[in-house]
């Protein structure tokens, strides 16, 4: 878990700034990007071990990053993991269909928060031991 980067993509500050000092508490580094252009950018930049991704982005929406992380060959197997206020039911199960690791709902519990990407880190692991 420890030196692990986390790649924090929202559009609120405070909600950046919530989900990294959750994220540190456990160890984890964390960096932040606040649109769908940064987010492309920061992913390629840092190679992060995980990523956390809103879907109501300024100039583009979650969906659309999800599918351009996905579609790159060196960010595909970054564990993704959406964090909406959107109801669950649709956004849910499309976020699945397109890659996403895991869907949380905002507000995020801690704990949840915590378990949720350590299970995705863990699979990813485990993918990358495999060659899978």
């Amino acid at each position: 878990m420890a030196d692990e980067t986390i790649l924090i993509i929202d559009d609120s500050a405070d909600t950046r700034l919530l989900l990294s000092l959750r994220l540190k508490a456990q160890g984890y580094r964390t960096v932040f990007a606040a649109d769908a252009r940064e987010a492309i950018t920061m992913a390629r930049q840092t190679q992060p071990d995980a990523i956390l991704l809103d879907l109501g982005l300024p100039g583009s929406n979650g969906f659309l990053v999800l599918e351009r992380l996905k579609a790159t060959s060196t960010l595909a197997p970054i564990p993704i993991i959406i964090v909406s206020a959107e109801e669950p039911d649709v956004a849910q199960t499309k976020a699945l269909a397109l890659g996403a690791a895991a869907f949380l709902q905002k507000p995020v519990v801690q704990r949840t928060l915590i378990e949720t990407v350590e299970k995705a880190l863990a699979v990813s692991r485990e993918l990358a031991k495999t060659g899978a």
